[in-house]
């Protein structure tokens, strides 16, 4: 169940409650679902309850108290739990974490596209125009902005003030539609005016892909940071520790295969204990230390919980969607750190250990895995920047 399908389960269960008298409020059109924030539980919350309280003439306590029952018995939750003033705390179950890992391999890649019956409506002929200076991060920045416009189903035409010089278009990998600022009546929708990159030369120093990353993983409106740091192959860089995560769910696939079993979605309510998490940590280390890419999974003891890992995946869609909407690349950015933080844990557990033979907790792993390797392929080519199989 994805964060939007999750909203629509707790919008059914206010209309429900208003439907049989035990509220007196107005359906909202929309609500808020998020991950839970501290001293919260489960899956998701939702802050419904608060939204609808002075409304409904009650407290948040108590609209949650009316909410909990109806929420509980929807399917694909397997809990609820109210916390703090009245947020809705949502535990879904081992089929919803299934049904997700089986849509994100389904889609591949193209996970959190908006389909045909999602897309933002928009008038036929009339593409979102997207203008930017003459400024190597203006180009970088509206060059993702429009990818992610379209990943969202909305048309997009790109426009620069004057031709660029195509020595640093080409090292960036940027194209633009049209150059030139366009005469009235033709409208601008979204100018695009980050703040500049300090050193063009240094930017370019670093390659395509640690350039485009130092460009679009600030906000727009803070300084880049486009340092050497950004090609060192160690935990403190957020760049290789996204790609490493996506080389390492290739290295498991193909280890897998090697020893003859696939991905099959199922049950993974497990967690990853801190020793394992230190295990990886080490692996990593190692790894950077010789230079190589470990293709075989590290000693560590399986899990044992529910991995944090399926919360990031299934908010993948709504993290697209809002990325576009408000034009921030750097909101897809800082996700893929935080989905590669995720799947490194998961991964020391992939494989058979020694003379163990594949079980069906093997190939739901895998099958996690090479879930959160397909959306970090996407994120990475949404930002214009390789996915390699090998690191």
């Amino acid at each position: 169940m994805t964060p939007v399908e999750l909203s629509r389960t707790v919008l059914c269960a206010v209309r429900r409650a208003v439907e049989d008298g035990e509220l007196r409020v107005a359906v909202p059109e929309k609500v808020s679902v998020t991950t839970p924030g501290a001293g919260g539980w489960g899956d998701y919350a939702t802050n419904v309850a608060l939204q609808l309280a002075r409304p409904a003439g009650e407290t948040p306590r108590r609209v949650a108290e009316v909410l909990r029952p109806h929420l509980a018995g929807a399917h694909g939750v397997s809990g609820v739990e109210i916390t703090g003033p009245g947020f809705l705390n949502i535990s879904l179950g081992s089929t919803a974490s299934t049904a997700l890992v089986e849509e994100i391999l389904r889609r591949g890649p193209r996970y959190g596209f908006a389909d045909q019956a999602a897309r933002t409506p928009h008038p036929v002929g009339q593409p979102l125009h997207l203008h930017a200076p003459h400024d190597p991060r203006a180009l970088v920045l509206m060059d993702v902005t429009a990818r992610l416009l379209r990943s969202q189903g909305i048309p997009v035409r790109t426009s620069c003030e004057t031709r660029p010089d195509p020595e640093w278009t080409a090292a960036l990998r940027v194209e633009v539609d049209a150059y030139g600022t366009p005469a009235a009546p033709v409208p601008l929708d979204v100018n695009v005016r980050p703040v500049p990159a300090p050193d063009l030369a240094g930017l370019l120093s670093l390659g395509p892909d640690a350039a485009r990353w130092a460009l679009l993983h600030a906000a727009a409106h803070d300084r880049p940071r486009p340092t050497a740091d950004l090609l060192v192959q160690g935990e403190g860089n957020p760049l290789f520790r996204v790609r490493y995560a996506y080389a390492r769910t290739r290295a498991v696939s193909r280890n897998a295969a090697d020893l003859g079993f696939a991905a099959r979605p199922g049950d993974v309510r497990e967690d990853v204990r801190e020793d394992v998490r230190e295990d990886v940590r080490d692996d990593v280390r190692d790894d950077v230390r010789e230079g190589t890419q470990r293709d075989v999974a590290p000693t560590a003891p399986p899990p044992a919980h529910t991995p944090p890992l399926l919360t990031p995946l299934a908010d993948h869609p709504r993290l697209l969607a809002r990325a576009a909407a408000h034009r921030a690349p750097d909101l897809l950015a800082r996700h893929l750190v935080v989905v590669a933080d995720a799947v490194l844990p998961v991964l020391s557990a992939v494989l058979p250990l020694g003379d163990e033979k594949p079980l069906a907790a093997h190939r739901a792993r895998l099958a996690l895995a090479e879930a959160a390797g397909a959306v970090l392929a996407g994120g990475l080519s949404l930002l214009g920047i390789d996915a390699p199989e090998h690191l």
